[in-house]
């Protein structure tokens, strides 16, 4: 029997968080004085007093969280937050379409990019912090913001944690989750303000400082300008570049680094890994803009540097518009798409922990048809993976195919070719936000019709969550008491 209580419970807390965290905009808003606050002061009262009411009326009962409870509020936690979320947008006739408004929102919350607006740059500066904010909000992750304050209350957070982090080798480098969740959201902020330091240094003004820091730790990519990075410095350029790698790795890495713990941190095989494959594809495409498309060797290394990690982390930024490269430049930045950040970051797609199983895994493959009867199982940082690790990590690689040729399918249904059709699918699906085709860099999501917008829009949520949180529920299984 699902405990709905626990459920409202949890919800109720979770959207009294969210009202609570939209007064900070109202700050701003009164701060510019643009006439913005009450389009997000109505939103705040409306969800803490609603949030505060669900979790007041359900506080006695059973408080025990089993994994379909889990499930059912990781999945549903990022729509409610949407729903609200997408409030201050309608109510301020920024975006006066729902459909619009909530997929911006949940591509903020699921920290995709994906954007509808033309002109970014004539929201209100309370608006624009409020977008800023969905994304740094939800790259950590609601749920385990809410294991740091759950048990406090007396409800265990562990099943919110494996629903939210489904991946092979979850990280938990404290054995109480709420002290993880406490130092997850440190090592996140620590980054944050020193993100906001560098950036206020070059050409930012705080502002944009501050609402950059947020979408890049996000691995979001929200921008304040409609040129994306591409408006700002090279100094700026770096220093982004700089924090999106270290937003797509694992957050336990940086903890050991923080602490000094190197010798962890450079033997770990998923970091060199990451490293490889973010200093190979660099040299490859810098090499090839610096003797194709460019003439000085520091712009190509520059875009090329800073293309790489941008798509890989799934950030979603932009310094150029790289479907003007070369073909085969745009294949690999296709490529790349499917990588992924780190394990334990926060970033999407299929994840570089998986791409390393799978590559293990294949070329033991080849030796165990050498030798049939030998005993050869996948390791990672000299330890052996459990079989069972390996076949979800299979069904997870065939599952995510499977839906992004469906979706491909769907897309071109609608009129869209193919470039568009998969460009979109594996854009939103892998939380990165621009694509290639109709959605490129130099374009948005505004002429998707509106069925396109939600199924894209499921799309953000079942990659956020790493697709078996989502499509569980709808398992007739799942359901059977």
């Amino acid at each position: 029997m699902i405990n709905l209580r626990v459920i409202f419970n949890i919800l109720g807390l979770l959207l009294l968080i969210e009202g609570i965290s939209m007064l900070l905009p109202v700050g701003v808003s009164l701060y510019y004085g643009e006439g913005d606050a009450l389009a997000l002061a109505a939103p705040a009262a409306l969800a803490i007093a609603l949030g505060a009411l669900a979790w007041l009326l359900t506080q006695r009962g059973d408080k025990t969280i089993t994994k379909r409870e889990g499930y059912i509020i990781v999945s549903l936690v990022w729509v409610v937050f949407s729903l609200f979320g997408a409030l201050p947008f309608i109510l301020s006739g920024a975006i006066p379409s729902f459909t619009n408004a909530f997929f911006e929102t949940i591509s903020g919350f699921t920290t995709t990019g994906a954007s509808i607006l033309d002109n970014v740059e004539t929201l209100p500066h309370g608006l624009l912090f409020w977008r800023s904010m969905t994304q740094w909000l939800g790259g950590m992750g609601i749920i385990v913001l809410s294991l740091a304050i759950l048990p406090i209350f007396g409800i265990g957070g562990m099943q919110l944690f494996v629903a939210e982090v489904p991946g092979p080798t979850p990280d938990k480098f404290h054995p109480r989750v709420k002290e993880t969740a406490k130092r997850l959201w440190v090592i996140y902020l620590i980054f944050t303000l020193s993100e906001i330091l560098l950036l206020s240094l070059g050409d930012m003004k705080i502002f944009d400082a501050v609402c950059h820091s947020f979408t890049t730790m996000a691995t979001g990519g929200y921008s304040t300008k409609q040129a994306s990075i591409a408006y700002f410095s090279p100094y700026s350029q770096y220093v982004i570049t700089l924090f999106m790698f270290l937003a797509g790795t694992n957050f336990a890495l940086s903890y050991y680094g923080l602490h000094f713990q190197f010798d962890k941190v450079f033997k770990n095989e998923e970091f060199r890994f990451y490293g490889g494959f973010l200093l190979g594809f660099t040299l490859l495409i810098t090499a090839m803009l610096w003797f194709g498309q460019y003439t000085d060797f520091e712009k190509s290394f520059r875009h090329g540097l800073f293309q790489v990690i941008s798509i890989t982390t799934t950030t979603g930024y932009v310094t150029t518009d790289y479907l003007q490269w070369a073909p085969f430049l745009v294949v690999i930045i296709f490529m790349l798409m499917f990588l992924g950040g780190s394990g334990g970051s926060t970033g999407g797609s299929i994840k570089i922990v998986r791409v390393a199983l799978l590559i293990k895994n294949s070329a033991l493959e080849l030796k165990r048809l050498l030798h049939p009867n030998a005993i050869l199982p996948v390791r990672l940082n000299k330890k052996s993976i459990n079989p069972q690790i390996i076949t979800n990590v299979l069904a997870f690689v065939v599952l995510y195919m499977m839906l992004l040729a469906s979706s491909t399918i769907v897309m071109a249904a609608m009129g869209y070719d193919l470039n568009s059709a998969i460009g979109s699918v594996a854009a939103t699906l892998g939380n990165i936000g621009p694509g290639i085709g109709a959605v490129g860099p130099a374009e948005n999501y505004a002429h998707i019709p509106g069925f396109g917008k939600w199924f894209l829009s499921f799309l953000m949520l079942v990659g956020r969550l790493e697709l078996f949180t989502v499509l569980i529920l709808f398992s007739p299984a799942f359901w059977k008491t």
